[in-house]
């Protein structure tokens, strides 16, 4: 009984004429299609599991807290980056060290690119609120400078006067 089946063709030449078929293919610059070429070429061609290569990132160290210890990271951040004294003393700078405070686990820093975009997103949504404030459709982001006889004036291309 003969089965016009392809891969019933394709696993009779690989089982009788391997041979013939391979010189073939290497002359006419042609791939194997052969069912044990494709398997093994799919094989090679798979991503190899990377579990091998994966190690475990040891914990950080975390210092237990001291008042003086402390004092002495602050007192190497202000010298570092040429900070003034009155750094310490500002509001926001408080506040940070007050919800660190609170932080079971450590805290973890922001690198610069996640800094950047959440500065990015809270100033769009300031100018969100800002619109909505001013009940405006376009806010003028640009300088401003004081013109005589209490008028603002935008120095952008439309030029608009707001009095004070």
């Amino acid at each position: 009984v003969l089965v016009n089946e392809i891969t019933t063709l394709c696993r009779h030449a690989e089982a009788h004429f391997s041979g013939k078929y391979h010189k073939w293919a290497n002359q006419h610059s042609f791939e194997s299609m052969l069912p044990g070429d494709v398997k093994a070429c799919k094989e090679n061609a798979a991503q190899q599991m990377i579990n091998a290569h994966l190690t475990e990132l040891k914990s950080e160290r975390v210092v237990p807290y001291s008042d003086k210890l402390f004092r002495q990271a602050a007192i190497e951040w202000l010298v570092a980056t040429d900070q003034p004294i009155q750094a310490l003393d500002h509001p926001k700078f408080q506040e940070l060290i007050h919800v660190a405070s609170h932080a079971t686990n450590g805290v973890r820093i922001p690198g610069r690119k996640g800094t950047r975009a959440e500065i990015m997103r809270m100033f769009k949504n300031h100018l969100t609120r800002l619109r909505t404030t001013l009940n405006v459709s376009d806010v003028c982001v640009c300088l401003w400078y004081f013109v005589s006889l209490g008028f603002i004036e935008c120095c952008c291309q439309v030029k608009r006067q707001y009095h004070l």
